[in-house]
């Protein structure tokens, strides 16, 4: 295929087709798969039907950073390069699938989250046991097929043995950080940081290891490390993608608790719910009177909390500053962000303004 920059005024995630092109290779990947659950029992492809339904949907921000990543040091426009993009989306919905049921989490995308259908199949065929249990182990299930299925989709994506092993390391070091800042996140919750600062500081970290270096800064260097990036590159991708990545999670925080149900496509103030300790929320501890401080400490994390008591939240949050001080944050990182990629040595080609482009789509996102 012949490279081409973004026609004027065409969203970045659709250069050169590439967010059809991914949904086009996870159809494809889960069709071969659906014969080998179906050869278990028929029964089984209720879970391929809930993966599907999951990386069916989706802005593929996460498969775009790798492949432009990939693009931006010289690699081709091929169909190996999309599916090493893809098996992203595989590991975004065991994510996904697993966080919703941490967090206990009842939609997604405006949808029943995976453990709630599963429930609702159970009470709706009138089986045995407990409705919740079944959805629970259906969840976890359906969330590990997808993690296994990640790391086939990526090592029979058709990049060479040469570029997968400059790329795993990379896409091996990014599962485990992930997986260790949802720790240190659902940590947060139980064991939450009496002083405001220090609630920051873990926040914070939580932001770098959870979604700041998983959503951006790794795709982008997995996709480079394949194409054989020298150092300089990585070290502009990976500056880049860490300034970005922060931008984008503080972002979710708003979302969190500002966003709009009809657009977030989960309920509103479900974050002041679950009583996650964000920065947002830490910001608005350190700046709050003892009152304002004890309101927010009766509130948050209220599984019942109704939407007067979010109003009261989030007016507090506005009262305090916080919210604008996030906001400053976010300007703050996109500008570094695209400062960094200023500086970058990239192949000739669109990448440079697609990744400008994923700046802008990265946090102003409203799903």
């Amino acid at each position: 295929m012949t490279s081409l920059a973004p026609a004027p005024g065409r969203h970045p995630l659709q250069a050169e087709d590439l967010r059809e092109r991914v949904d086009m290779a996870l159809r494809e990947f889960l069709a071969l798969r659906s014969a080998a659950l179906a050869d278990i029992a028929p029964e089984c492809v209720q879970v391929l039907d809930r993966i599907t339904s999951m990386t069916s949907a989706g802005k593929r921000l996460r498969p775009a950073f790798l492949y432009w990543g990939w693009r931006g040091a010289g690699g081709e426009n091929c169909p190996a390069a999309v599916n090493a993009a893809a098996s992203l989306e595989l590991f975004q919905a065991a994510a996904l699938i697993h966080d919703d049921l941490i967090d206990a989490s009842d939609l997604r995308r405006g949808m029943p989250a995976v453990h709630k259908q599963f429930e609702s199949l159970h009470t709706e065929q009138g089986w045995q046991g407990d409705p919740a249990a079944f959805g629970l182990a259906g969840a976890v299930l359906t969330g590990d097929l997808c993690l296994v299925w990640t790391e086939e989709l990526f090592t029979a994506s058709g990049l060479s043995a040469e570029q997968l092993g400059r790329a795993r390391p990379m896409f091996d070091q990014m599962r485990t950080e992930l997986l260790g800042g949802q720790y240190l996140d659902v940590l947060s919750q139980v064991a939450p940081q009496s002083d405001p600062q220090a609630m920051v500081e873990r926040a914070l970290r939580v932001v770098r290891f959870k979604s700041a270096k998983y959503s951006v800064e790794h795709p982008l260097l997995i996709g480079a490390s394949a194409a054989g990036a020298d150092e300089r590159l990585l070290a502009v991708y990976s500056e880049f993608g860490l300034a970005l990545g922060e931008a984008f999670q503080l972002r979710d925080d708003v979302l969190g608790v500002f966003g709009d149900p009809g657009t977030t496509g989960k309920p509103a103030g479900d974050d002041l719910r679950e009583g996650k300790r964000t920065v947002l929320v830490g910001r608005t501890l350190q700046h709050a009177t003892a009152a304002q401080t004890a309101t927010v400490n009766r509130l948050l994390g209220d599984p019942g909390l109704d939407e007067t008591g979010v109003e009261t939240l989030r007016e507090i949050i506005v009262g305090t500053g916080a919210l604008a001080g996030i906001e400053e944050m976010i300007a703050r990182s996109s500008a570094r962000a695209e400062e960094a990629l200023a500086g970058a040595e990239l192949a000739d080609g669109p990448a440079r303004d697609v990744l400008t482009g994923l700046v802008v789509a990265a946090t102003t996102r409203v799903r």
